[in-house]
């Protein structure tokens, strides 16, 4: 029940993180609003930090692969790319697409068993999950 709130609240604060960088850009510009967000989400996870344990912040680099330390790169990227959606297809129907290619991505990433996450089996009911979400997407859309 717990994962099932965590997991709406991201999607009301991606949200609406999304509209308000596409707002903060329409006054500067992407790589200004990206380093603004990229920023203040550091001080944010900084003051946690102090708040919370001040357990080693250097444990990250102990991490079996290091490719695992670009989640900031992509973080980066996935910015760009919202607020480059969300001005170009508005809120809802950029919302849309994130979510069928993170629900896709998803899928791959558990039938394949990559970056270390448990193989698991992909099942008719989420091949026909996916078809829905398409299917709401053109209704929406029409």
């Amino acid at each position: 029940m717990v994962g099932i709130l965590f997991a709406l609240l991201a999607g009301l604060l991606m949200s609406v993180q999304g509209v308000f960088n596409t707002r903060v850009m329409d006054s500067s510009n992407m790589w200004a609003t990206n380093s603004w967000v990229q920023l203040t989400a550091f001080i944010v996870c900084i003051a946690m930090w102090l708040f919370t344990g001040r357990e080693d912040l250097l444990s990250v680099f102990s991490v079996s692969n290091k490719l695992y330390l670009l989640g900031g790169v992509i973080g980066a990227f996935i910015t760009f790319t919202v607020i480059k959606s969300i001005s170009g297809l508005g809120p809802a129907y950029a919302t849309m697409l994130i979510l069928l290619s993170q629900l896709v991505v998803s899928c791959v990433i558990e039938a394949i068993g990559l970056f270390g996450t448990e193989k698991a089996q992909l099942e008719w009911s989420k091949l026909i999950g996916v078809i829905l979400m398409v299917s709401g997407i053109i209704v929406f859309q029409k």
